[in-house]
């Protein structure tokens, strides 16, 4: 895969959360490489709340790294 993250600095928390999305989709394309193998198990992860409340986990994990990073914490 080509290089695409240089940093984690960004100009607002709304790009820190939308670079969160993309660290948790990246994740996902290196762990399971293959697209057509990934795009046919999204019917079974789609309607299911379960697996969509874990994936929502895993975005807040990557958005306190990534807002960690920003100092966003800080008041």
């Amino acid at each position: 895969m080509d290089e695409w993250l240089d940093n984690l600095r960004t100009e607002t928390p709304q790009q820190g959360f939308e670079l969160a999305i993309k660290l948790s989709r990246m994740g996902v394309k290196y762990t399971q490489p293959d697209m057509d193998v990934l795009n046919a198990g999204r019917k079974d992860y789609a309607g299911n709340p379960e697996f969509l409340i874990q994936a929502s986990q895993v975005i807040a994990v990557h958005f306190q790294t990534v807002a960690k990073a920003n100092n966003y914490w800080k008041e």
